[in-house]
């Protein structure tokens, strides 16, 4: 099983501040640290996003879509499952009448 790395924030934070100094190629930064040379311009754009609130917490967050999803998944089941009592509803009854 592959296990995914993590790295903390005072490492993302020099990865990126190397990257910015342009001493070396971006390749070569990555290297050195065993990264994959993306990860340094993702970390770079969390950065200028972010700034300071940048790298804060253990990773991705649920966004607002991803709540809502859970949100609608959530309701549809509770639909799901009173239709299904209705039917059965339905059925007892019209039994009743024949």
């Amino acid at each position: 099983m592959n296990k995914r790395k993590t790295f903390n924030k005072e490492f993302k934070l020099e990865a990126v501040r190397q990257l910015e100094q342009g001493d070396k190629s971006p390749n070569d930064i990555a290297m050195d640290l065993g990264i994959r040379r993306n990860m340094l311009y993702k970390w770079q754009d969390q950065i200028r996003k972010q700034g300071d609130g940048a790298f804060n917490g253990p990773g991705r967050k649920p966004t607002d879509q991803t709540s809502e999803v859970a949100k609608l998944r959530k309701e549809l089941a509770e639909v799901k499952e009173e239709r299904d009592i209705l039917k059965k509803a339905a059925a007892y009854f019209a039994r009743d009448l024949t």
